[in-house]
């Protein structure tokens, strides 16, 4: 058996319902793990449980806005006790809530540091969830990655694939916030000029190079990949081919 728990972040299967066909499929493919959304969640997160349990499958992570937390934090918490998290992720910053600044970046990066600790006293980890727009200097040449992430509490979910459409380093990135990475969104870049599936790939089809990245991703002691396609055509294509491939890597 791997030491590594391969993950599926089920935002990548939302145009094909019902959930529940999804997971038993996923864990006839290999799958350990898979991460909710708001929307796969939605009222009813016991019953979401309750499902993730028949198939055999567990939520070590799950994504929970930012206002969730701001709003009403003891109910993130809950939240999380409810689906059996390890790691409560914060998503995705809508574009209107950006600052355009590095003190409003920073702002933002000491609420997340609030809200790491408290919930790390109810036994939960904080973690940021990267797109390419946190890697855009700032007017003073800051990066808001990097203001996010700076209270000691506060974790990081590196997206591969979001680290490269940046135009960033993934290498570099994950040896310089190595101990702070809490999972991998594990998502392939197709080659420039395409399109299709908003130019995203299967795990290993793709532009990224994991055979060489893959020693800096298991430097980091991280066991958990969650993969991901932000809008795949067929979900179960992605799925399956993308977990035998990250199956096969991990061998290595």
């Amino acid at each position: 058996m791997s030491r590594y728990r391969i993950s599926f972040q089920l935002y990548s299967a939302r145009n094909f319902p019902p959930i529940e066909p999804q997971l038993e499929a996923l864990k006839a493919m290999g799958y350990d793990a898979v991460e909710p959304y708001r929307g796969a969640y939605g009222e009813n997160p016991s019953g979401f449980r309750r499902a993730v349990d028949r198939a055999g499958l567990s939520c070590p992570t799950g994504h929970v806005a930012l206002d969730a937390l701001d709003t009403d934090r003891g109910a993130a918490i809950e939240l999380a006790r409810t689906l059996g998290l390890e790691t409560v992720v914060v998503p995705y910053l809508v574009p209107e809530k950006r600052p355009d600044d590095a003190a409003g970046w920073a702002a933002i990066g000491r609420r997340l540091g609030e809200h790491a600790a408290a919930l790390a006293d109810a036994g939960f980890n904080l973690a940021w969830h990267n797109h390419d727009f946190e890697y855009r200097p700032l007017p003073g040449g800051e990066r808001p990655i990097d203001l996010l992430l700076a209270a000691p509490g506060v974790r990081f979910e590196a997206d591969i694939g979001w680290i490269v459409r940046a135009g960033a380093d993934p290498k570099a990135e994950i040896v310089k916030y190595g101990d702070k990475v809490a999972a991998f969104h594990v998502k392939d870049v197709a080659a420039a000029g395409t399109t299709v599936e908003d130019g995203w790939a299967d795990v290993g089809a793709g532009t990224i190079d994991w055979k060489a990245l893959w020693p800096a991703m298991a430097a980091t002691g991280c066991d958990l990949l969650v993969l991901e396609h932000d809008n795949p055509a067929d979900w179960k294509r992605f799925a399956s081919a993308s977990h035998r491939f990250v199956a096969d890597l991990v061998k290595g």
